[in-house]
């Protein structure tokens, strides 16, 4: 389809999951109950930006087995963190192909033994002194992002009687604009907790599963220390369709 000389994508309604889904019990309460009010005039922050250049990276931000003992609220931290040591990179792009450079790529998850550091988390796995399990990036000219990390641990949790989460990166990306943000999730290529996880399960689209796989790539790995997953990241571009008659 075309749209003022250039390449117009129509949004599939059928790609993402309906607010309501009671099989994933939070989305219950979650679900909006009343019509969405449409956005009748974005402005122009809503569309471009931020612009996150100047933004001041620390050294070890991306390097999630080195940013933690350089927290000064989270001092303490002598050792490396225990697990399995990974790399997760991966492009930010539209969905025409084009990258995003210079977008803010962040990422938090669990420790291998599944937990995470929050205080709400009552998981009885241990946490991991060394391990904070937060970092971030910003994508470099052709939209390449980097973490190193340890691979996180699955848990359980309260959506059934023995409902288990698989292991997972939870991501958020700015892309070229707040609008187009996208927060998700990456999953680890072979995990057969995936298609038995409720969430996972509200997706319709077997293809729409695949695209939040992370897969092993031995080439970017690195010998006698860490295994590599890919994980591209695709936003809407600038002739996004809007929600309603926006």
């Amino acid at each position: 389809m075309q749209h003022d000389n250039k390449r117009y994508v129509e949004r599939d309604r059928d790609w993402h999951p309906a607010a309501y889904t009671p099989g994933y019990k939070t989305s219950v309460a979650r679900s909006p109950s009343q019509a969405l009010v449409s956005l009748q005039a974005p402005s122009v922050s809503e569309l471009t930006g931020p612009d996150f250049r100047r933004l001041r990276m620390g050294p070890h931000d991306n390097d999630l087995l080195l940013n933690y003992r350089e927290d000064p609220a989270l001092a303490g931290a002598a050792g490396l963190p225990v697990g399995e040591r990974i790399i997760m990179f991966g492009r930010v792009i539209d969905q025409f192909g084009k990258p995003v450079p210079h977008t803010l790529v962040e990422m938090w998850q669990a420790n291998a033994g599944g937990r995470y550091r929050h205080k709400k988390d009552a998981y009885l796995a241990p946490l991991d002194p060394n391990f904070g399990g937060v970092g971030r990036c910003l994508t470099d000219d052709q939209g390449w992002y980097r973490f190193r990390t340890i691979k996180p641990g699955p848990y359980p949790w309260g959506n059934g009687i023995n409902t288990w989460r698989p292991a997972h990166i939870h991501v958020s990306v700015m892309g070229p604009a707040i609008s187009t943000r996208l927060v998700t999730q990456m999953y680890f290529e072979g995990d057969p907790l995936i298609p038995i996880c409720p969430i996972v399960q509200t997706l319709n689209d077997q293809e729409a599963v695949e695209t939040m796989i992370g897969r092993l790539d031995m080439a970017r790995s690195n010998p006698m220390d860490c295994l590599a997953y890919r994980f591209d990241l695709v936003v809407r571009g600038e002739l996004q369709t809007y929600f309603e008659n926006q």
